[in-house]
């Protein structure tokens, strides 16, 4: 099998991963589903991923690496501290609104986290990347955080983060409310 085509069934068993895991759950998702979405014989999860594990220790990187590039995205494209929050804000509600599978996917990996470690340590440092984004590209403007002098930058940071999450899970539970996902604009207005 030359490299190429071992790239390609490995990336079509994490897509096949990522849409059964964000569809049905990782608790009831079973490696020949996964298999079967991808259109590849069982053996091969295990050649490339070794077990369940190893596949979803692959998932929440990927999912990882995808969420990062694209917050870090939204934050680029705003010069000052409000013009940031802005795009974060907008960022945020477009995330929530049009893309929930990757924040279902992501609880229910935290749900994983609770007993796997190695799942525990990777959304632990997605956390954690997540929140000196916001530090780097929010807090550390010195007029902004003037405001805030009591409070240490990486502490503010994660209040805006948990209100993001904590935002997108209401919207999950009661999707049919459109003004939940309006409570992120008084990210702006507080800060």
């Amino acid at each position: 099998m030359s490299s190429s085509v071992e790239i390609s069934q490995s990336e079509k068993i994490l897509d096949a991963a990522f849409k059964c895991i964000s569809t049905k759950g990782y608790a009831n998702v079973s490696l020949r589903d996964i298999a079967n979405e991808a259109g590849v014989v069982l053996s091969q999860l295990n050649y490339y991923y070794k077990n369940k594990e190893g596949l979803f220790t692959e998932v929440i990187k990927v999912m990882s690496k995808k969420y990062i590039a694209e917050f870090e995205q939204c934050l680029e494209g705003g010069e000052t501290t409000e013009e940031k929050i802005s795009f974060f804000i907008e960022f945020s509600k477009e995330m929530i609104n049009e893309k929930s599978e990757l924040f279902r996917l992501l609880y229910d990996f935290i749900s994983l986290a609770l007993w796997s470690p190695s799942s525990k340590e990777l959304l632990r440092d997605l956390f954690r990347d997540l929140s000196i984004i916001i530090e780097d590209n929010i807090i550390d403007d010195v007029s902004f955080v003037d405001s805030f002098k009591e409070y240490n930058s990486n502490s503010l940071a994660r209040l805006i983060l948990g209100t993001l999450f904590g935002t997108a899970i209401q919207v999950m539970l009661e999707p049919e409310d459109k003004h939940i996902v309006e409570s992120l604009d008084v990210i702006q207005g507080v800060f």
